[in-house]
């Protein structure tokens, strides 16, 4: 038993020859371990069924998503809370980031969906509630059965629209209810939000600098930080404007368009013809059945001559076994070798024979060296085939997609050289957001029984806004954004077209008068007494809201080189509310 194990351990000190600290530390060894010895874990038991979900049809995406997905000090905060007979205070928590990603001036908004499920489903089982005892062996029996019985009913959640455009310091989240039950929430719901919020806004940029016409391909999933990773990077990429993923999961789970051809294992699987098992191929046109092979062959023999090259022939053997396999959509990787020598000359002598059978080839692939040269190269031997076989002009306008460790800084480059490229594959960049690994977003009490909280800090970007507060969006006359307003909740909102003085948080000096022509509320109430209160829109439907509200941002905030900042104000009550606080709570200094 437990007791018997530390009466064990206590007699070992006691009793060691060993000096008294290297005794004492021997001794905490063992009563950690006496204290885990009672626990065996069960990998299996953290799934659960489907009858474990309180609301089936919210079920979260990722099973792991539970309450007991937290850090440790929520579950000892909540048994403090308890002990001190505050649990059920009356809380508000606002969540927040301090400082846009990727040194640019916005981020977008993802993982609220997430957040909603977990609190629809939000209850400790038996086997959490097992686990929980032997972590804190000395807690009262009362308390589990508190934990035991605790549920997202009493919480009220408020949110900005999930998909959309937000800035520093305005609550993306505002939660309410009993204080240890929302502070149970805060761990869960910052890795619910961070991630998804961080890739989507490092995809949106990754749109921005390829160009709207671009096809923009997710191809990360090998190199995502697990699974999960991997998974939620593909979905929120396609919120932040990607068009396709290479992530078959994502396409079954999510319904995003899954896209991909070949690897260079392909290409070097296939030593020479001999390697085709099937050589035939049935003609569009005659609904003949052909021999693919020699057609390709005599098509090899035209392509060789006119660009005077010497392709590598066990190349072109699985470039024919690819385009047998995908007649329709046929799209070759041509690196493995020599793009200009072989692999572009392959790709047009398949393609070529293709066509004469009634099909119409896709492009190419460039998975490694000079991107923009090449690329424009390859569209020069597509136009020159299209002139010299008169073969149509879908020849010429064949797609190029480039891959090969693209980032950002690469879009841009490739776009001030000057490139004939129509789609990008892009994988580690994106998905693990190497230019900027977190988002830092943090969960803040600002009320506890309509009392306001704050936290000071000598960095005064860490200090907290207090109170429960509302947030509006105010649009010039031109239609765009200008500033995002936040104002105390007992404060009428602002109204358009009437003059309002905006104020800087923290520096007085920072103000300004604006006359709205439109005034958003940003606030919408998504869960109240234990119900989701509005519908949750589906991914599309959020990409579409993302890439509007993109749309909608001035130039100069988007840009990648030195972006204009996005104003975040508040109202002269809110100001001088926040300052009056800050002088209450900060120690005044005694000078000797």
């Amino acid at each position: 038993s437990l007791s018997l194990s530390l009466s064990l351990t206590l007699s070992l000190f006691l009793s060691s020859p060993l000096p008294f600290p290297l005794s004492f530390f021997v001794w905490l060894s063992l009563i950690s371990r006496a204290t885990m010895a009672e626990w065996t874990p069960n990998p299996k038991a953290t799934f659960r069924g489907h009858s474990f979900f309180q609301h089936p049809e919210l079920k979260p995406t990722n099973p792991l998503v539970r309450p007991i997905l937290t850090d440790y000090y929520q579950i000892s905060m909540s048994y403090a809370y308890w002990k001190a007979g505050k649990m059920n205070d009356h809380a508000v928590f606002d969540l927040f980031f301090r400082k846009n990603p990727f040194g640019g001036e916005f981020t977008i908004f993802c993982g609220l969906e997430e957040c909603i499920k977990l609190l629809a489903n939000f209850r400790f089982d038996d086997y959490d509630i097992a686990y929980l005892k032997s972590q804190l062996p000395h807690a009262e029996p009362e308390f589990f059965e508190y934990l035991r019985n605790l549920t997202g009913k009493d919480v009220t959640l408020f949110a900005i629209e999930e998909g959309s455009i937000v800035f520093p310091r305005v609550p993306l989240i505002r939660v309410e209810g009993p204080l240890a039950v929302v502070q149970l929430l805060e761990t869960t719901f910052l890795t619910l939000i961070n991630f998804p919020s961080l890739v989507a806004t490092n995809a949106a940029r990754f749109r921005l600098a390829a160009g709207p016409d671009a096809r923009m391909l997710e191809f990360g999933l090998r190199r995502a930080q697990g699974p999960d990773g991997g998974l939620s990077a593909s979905r929120y990429c396609f919120v932040g404007g990607f068009d396709a993923t290479s992530n078959v999961l994502a396409g079954e789970t999510f319904g995003i368009p899954v896209s991909g051809t070949h690897a260079h294992a392909f290409v070097s699987a296939f030593a020479d013809f001999d390697d085709l098992k099937e050589r035939t191929l049935v003609s569009l046109a005659t609904s003949e059945t052909v021999d693919f092979v020699d057609l390709v062959k005599r098509h090899q023999a035209r392509v060789k001559e006119f660009f005077q090259v010497s392709p590598n022939d066990s190349e072109l053997a699985a470039f024919v076994a690819y385009a047998i396999a995908f007649p329709k959509s046929f799209l070759a990787l041509i690196d493995t070798y020599d793009v200009l020598k072989s692999g572009c000359p392959n790709f047009i002598a398949v393609a070529l024979a293709l066509h004469e059978l009634g099909y119409q080839s896709k492009g190419v692939r460039l998975d490694s060296g000079d991107l923009a040269y090449l690329s424009r190269e390859c569209r020069s031997m597509f136009r020159r085939a299209t002139a010299e076989f008169q073969c149509g002009e879908w020849m010429a306008n064949c797609t190029i997609v480039a891959s090969n460790d693209i980032n950002e800084t690469t879009l841009h480059s490739l776009r001030s050289q000057g490139h004939e490229i129509n789609a990008y594959g892009v994988g580690t960049h994106l998905v693990t957001c190497q230019s900027q690994p977190a988002l830092g977003a943090v969960f803040k009490l600002v009320e506890v029984n309509g009392s306001p909280r704050i936290k000071l800090s000598a960095d005064v970007q860490k200090v907290t806004m207090p109170g429960k507060k509302d947030a509006y969006r105010l649009y010039g006359q031109d239609g765009k954004p200008i500033c995002d307003l936040l104002c105390t909740a007992s404060e009428a909102p602002p109204v358009a077209e009437d003059r309002v003085l905006i104020r800087h948080p923290f520096f007085e000096n920072k103000r300004a008068y604006v006359r709205p022509s439109r005034v958003e509320p940003l606030f919408k109430c998504y869960w109240a007494d234990g119900e989701l209160t509005r519908p949750l829109p589906d991914l599309r439907q959020l990409r579409t809201r993302a890439q509007e509200a993109l749309g909608q941002l001035r130039p100069d905030i988007v840009r990648e080189t030195n972006p204009t900042p996005y104003k975040v104000s508040v109202t002269a009550k809110l100001y001088h509310f926040i300052h009056d606080l800050w002088l209450h709570n900060a120690p005044v200094a005694e000078l000797c």
